[in-house]
């Protein structure tokens, strides 16, 4: 009863057919391979970050530089409702994830970062690349 879907919109495509049969078999196994989804933005002078991270609270979220590489960890606690486990049923999950990228040409002292809505966006300046000074050759 739960299950039931009132308005399934029907489509003859055939590719649909092995979309659906495909998800079916291999379920939402995407969904759980990326803890959150990113997008990186290359702005000239600095990288811009945005994760999804719906239903964090910021205190929940930590972001750790070790080396040449930044390390983002949440963690969703599980609430603590007078329900007694009778749940009919319960698809939201508990737990925490990290995922870490690379920020070998960034100047990691200057990176900010803030959360509004759900979504952490950080941005990661690139570092100055010092030019050799010019000068002129001589043909002999």
């Amino acid at each position: 009863m739960f299950d039931l879907i009132p308005f399934e919109q029907r489509s003859r495509n055939m590719f649909d057919y092995f979309n659906r049969m495909s998800q079916e078999f291999f379920g939402d196994w995407d969904k759980d391979f990326y803890p959150c989804r990113t997008d990186v933005l290359d702005q000239g002078d600095k990288y811009v970050l945005k994760a999804d991270l719906p239903g964090f609270n910021k205190e929940d979220i930590h972001i750790n530089i070790e080396g040449n590489y930044l390390t983002l960890t949440a963690e969703h606690r599980e609430e603590n409702d007078n329900s007694n486990g009778n749940f009919i049923r319960r698809e939201r999950r508990y737990g925490s994830f990290s995922r870490s990228f690379d920020i070998t040409n960034i100047d990691a002292d200057r990176i900010s970062a803030r959360y509004d809505r759900g979504v952490l966006e950080l941005s990661l300046p690139k570092k100055e690349t010092a030019l050799p000074p010019s000068r002129q050759i001589e043909i002999q």
